[in-house]
Parts: C-alpha cells; sequence; structure tokens
C-alpha cells in the first residue's frame, strides 16, 4: 500500500511531502514513488494518538474486568484518532486488579480492530489517603514488592506505568525494583519537595496528572508540582480538557515544560462520548452535568474526565501552544513515557502504520492502524 503526495509530520515533527509505503502494518520507506497508491492530497498526515491514561469512554471502563468493555473502548478511540493506548486500573483489592490485568492480556491477544492496547497502567492501590481524589480510599495499599510482583505477574509482562505516593512509606527500594520492570510515577501524593526529589533520585521519571491529587507549588515550598517542573528527569501528565487545568497554567506549564516533557492524557471513564447523566468509576458513583468540562463525585469532587486525545489537542491549539510542540505531546511522547517510541509516536521507517488525515480545519477523516483503515 502507498499513500501518495503526503504533507506530513516526519520524525523531527517538521512539515515534510512525499509519499509514504506501508507493508505488513509498517512503514517501510518514505519518498517519491512512481507506483500508483491512494492520493492524500489537500489532507494533513500527522502520527496516532496515543493515551497511556485513560480509564475508560464510550460506555466501557477497564476496571470491568470484561472483554466487551475493552472493546467499547478501542473502537471508541480509534474514532478519535487515538491509534494506542493503556487501559488504566483504579484503587481496588490486589485480587480484582489481577483480574483486571488479565482480561486485559487475554483481549489483546485476540483483539483485531480498534485502538491497540500497548501496555497497562496501574494508578493504584499504592496512594496517600489524603490526596486519594475520587480512588476508593477501603483500598488503598502501601507500596510492596510482593503485590507488586503479584501484578506485574499478571499482566504478564503489560505493565507499562504504575502510580506511587513515595511519602506513605520507606520506598526507595520499591522505586528502585519496580524502575526495572516498568515507569513509575508519583501522583495521588502529599510528599513535600523533598520527598518528591528522593523519590525522583530513586528512579521515578514520571508524574500522574500534574496538579491534581497532589502538592501544589508555593512560593516556600515546591511541593511536587514544582519539583517535577523543575526537574528535566521527569515526564509530565496534563489534562487538558481546560477544567482540570486552567488554560492560563497550561500555557505557563507548557513554558517550562518544553516540547519534549509534557504528556497530555485524557483520564476519561466510561461516560466520555456519552454525554450527561450518572457513570460508575471504580465502584463510586459519578456524574456529568450540564456544561461541565469533567465527571463528579455527589459531593462534588472531581472524579475523571469525559474528553479525549484529539479534543485536547485541538485545546492545545486554542489555548496558544504551538503545533509542533501540541502533537509531540499527543504522539511522542507519551509513547517515550512507557518505552514504546520505537514502535509507535512518529512517522518513521519501521514504526506502525498508524495515521490520522486531518482536513485543514483540523477535522479528522481518516485514521489507520496498522496501515488498516479503522
Amino acid at each position: 500500500m502507498i499513500f501518495k503526495n503526503c504533507t506530513f509530520y516526519n520524525e523531527l515533527f517538521e512539515k515534510e511531502f512525499g509519499d509514504i509505503k506501508v507493508e505488513n502494518g509498517k512503514i517501510t520507506q518514505i519518498g517519491i514513488f512512481e507506483e500508483d497508491g491512494i492520493d492524500m492530497s489537500e489532507r494533513i498526515m500527522i502520527p496516532g494518538f496515543v493515551d497511556i491514561h485513560i480509564h475508560g469512554c464510550g460506555g466501557g471502563d477497564c476496571s470491568d474486568a470484561d472483554k466487551t468493555s475493552l472493546d467499547k473502548m478501542a473502537k471508541q478511540l480509534a474514532k478519535n484518532g487515538v491509534t494506542s493506548f493503556c487501559p488504566t486500573a483504579m484503587t481496588l483489592p490486589i485480587e480484582k486488579l489481577e483480574k483486571i490485568a488479565k482480561t486485559i492480556v487475554d483481549y489483546k491477544q485476540e483483539q483485531n480492530s480498534g485502538s491497540k492496547i500497548i501496555g497497562i497502567n496501574f494508578e493504584g492501590p499504592f496512594i496517600a489517603s489524603a490526596k486519594k481524589g475520587a480512588q476508593n480510599g477501603d483500598y488503598i495499599a502501601i507500596a510492596n514488592k510482593n503485590d507488586f510482583e503479584k501484578l506485574y505477574n499478571a499482566s504478564s509482562g503489560l505493565m507499562k506505568l504504575i502510580t506511587i505516593a513515595p511519602e506513605v512509606t520507606d520506598s526507595d527500594a520499591f522505586i528502585k525494583n519496580a524502575s526495572e520492570y516498568c515507569t513509575v510515577s508519583i501522583g495521588h501524593s502529599a510528599a513535600n519537595a523533598e520527598e518528591c526529589k528522593q523519590a525522583i533520585n530513586s528512579g521515578v521519571k514520571h508524574i500522574t496528572h500534574l496538579y491534581n491529587a497532589m502538592t501544589p507549588m508555593t512560593h516556600r515550598e515546591a511541593g511536587i508540582v514544582g519539583t517535577a517542573l523543575d526537574d528535566e528527569r521527569v515526564m509530565c501528565e496534563l489534562i487538558c480538557d481546560g477544567g482540570h487545568i486552567c488554560p492560563a497554567v497550561v500555557r505557563n506549564t507548557f513554558d517550562i515544560l518544553g516540547e519534549n516533557r509534557a504528556v497530555v492524557i485524557s483520564d476519561s471513564m466510561r461516560a466520555a462520548g456519552l454525554g450527561e447523566g450518572e457513570f460508575e468509576l471504580g465502584g463510586q458513583k459519578t456524574y456529568v452535568k450540564p456544561n461541565i468540562k469533567y465527571a463528579v463525585l455527589e459531593n462534588g469532587t472531581i472524579a475523571a474526565s469525559i474528553t479525549n486525545i484529539y479534543e485536547e489537542f485541538k485545546n492545545l491549539i486554542d489555548f496558544g501552544i504551538d503545533f509542533k510542540t501540541a502533537l509531540k505531546s499527543c504522539t511522542i511522547n507519551p509513547a517515550k513515557a512507557i518505552g514504546e517510541d520505537k514502535n509507535i509516536g512518529s512517522i518513521q521507517t519501521g514504526k506502525c502504520a498508524d495515521f490520522i488525515f486531518l482536513n485543514k480545519e483540523l477535522d479528522i477523516e481518516r485514521v489507520y492502524i496498522n496501515g488498516i483503515l479503522a
């Protein structure tokens, strides 16, 4: 298959024109070829979006531990240009998390359509009660090697990301061990700047939804936010729905993080794409109300987003973030954060043929996953 007359963003995320050959789901050549192919004139070609932190959408949630739910997610994501994702489990009993992981592994092996599962993200249970947010406090556990191994084994090595609150226990040994197997992230944490820095020195390389459910930056204490922004070893997730973080703060944050450290995530729940109503999240009732950009618990606590990466990408452009930075934060940066950047995240020879074709108004016209029209 050859895509002809493509205006695309190359591996350096610079605009280029040419033809792209695809064989067996991979990009094999980029250039100008005499052979006929699919004419993609008058369109913009970008890499498929990558969402490494998503609980659910389209009525499905990975915590259902049900293949039908995962299928709903995969199909809904593909419609919105998300070609790869990490189903994300919440704070639940270890036994339930093992079941969730095994279900995801089984589904991935059988999957033949929709957005690709590229890993599993465990947002719980190793978090802090003081910053649990919409997580269920009854199931919070102290980070320990035994439970980590149970989750990793249940995932058959598919675990890519795990969140911890480093201040809850002496977490150095846990972080050093876990970081050999996956990316370790700080989140849902009340750590101070010193505790955060120590965790980064021990191997943490990621921050779970920066600003939300963590110690803020003040002029006398950097907290997790200030410490993470100040350390170039760390990549930071951002929910860019315009509600979790206000646009002015998004702009300031991108000014600090630059084009290589921001990772846009949806953190969405099953309500994403379904409109208003009452929905379940991690065993708790949540509500999507009129003119609100996210779901909330009964007490008004922000529960999860109802957005997707495509909507956030357009938000970033509207907020004033330059196109290249916005695109990298939705594609190659999340791929790098979980060590998948050799396979996905950019248009480059040898990588998966995961593309989005946009019109000049940035509307999605076509999505290809492994070279197949989604």
